[in-house]
């Protein structure tokens, strides 16, 4: 049987962030940094499993699911143990939440009549909603944004980010992360109105 490395990869960045998350809760500081390592790894990582899908052309519907549910699994394991921890405040992973639920059930819904959330097929129509949720600057932002924000909050609970009060930096990229998060799903929300339409319009 051959393993499907890409999946295999998305798994393990699942199981390396709880790994990661799990190590916050320790006092010494030197796991701080190890957690620091961990999650920078997982972030790095996040683009390996779509190269060695096409690399080793193991692209499937299936990888394609788990992938977003790997991300999803990722990024809100991080969002509420830094709210459990007290580094951040509530709304920050109800956002989250809400919006990444709203959101994948649009794109769910999009993908069965044809459409991607990026790419040629994107299900943005307007100039505007494409250039806020399927361009590469605004994807490649947001992401940088995040991953800053995860390595940065752990980062400032040690003496060098105490030092240079790294918690302050960390919040404002916690703030830019969560203005994209918003920027970037109300156009999914507002442009699916049209999917449901044809949808209906077909059905007649």
């Amino acid at each position: 049987m051959t393993i499907n490395v890409a999946n295999v990869i998305t798994v393990s960045r699942v199981v390396l962030a709880l790994g990661a998350i799990g190590l916050l809760w320790l006092p010494e500081e030197q796991w701080k940094w190890t957690s620091f390592g961990l999650t920078a790894f997982v972030i790095y990582a996040d683009a390996l499993d779509g190269y060695f899908a096409r690399k080793l052309n193991q692209t499937s519907k299936f990888g394609g699911i788990l992938d977003i549910a790997g991300d999803r699994a990722v990024e809100m394991s991080y969002w509420i143990a830094y709210c459990a921890l007290g580094w951040i405040p509530l709304w920050v992973p109800l956002l989250y939440l809400i919006r990444g639920t709203f959101v994948d059930a649009v794109r769910s819904f999009a993908s069965e009549q044809g459409y991607t959330a990026f790419g040629a097929k994107t299900m943005m129509q307007s100039g505007l909603g494409k250039f806020l949720v399927a361009s590469n600057f605004s994807r490649f932002t947001y992401a940088v944004a995040k991953a800053v924000a995860f390595c940065l909050l752990i980062a400032a609970r040690t003496k060098f980010g105490d030092s240079y009060h790294i918690a302050d930096i960390a919040m404002v990229f916690v703030y830019i992360s969560c203005t994209f998060c918003v920027l970037r799903g109300v156009p999914v929300l507002i442009e699916s109105k049209s999917l449901f339409t044809d949808t209906s319009s077909k059905s007649n």
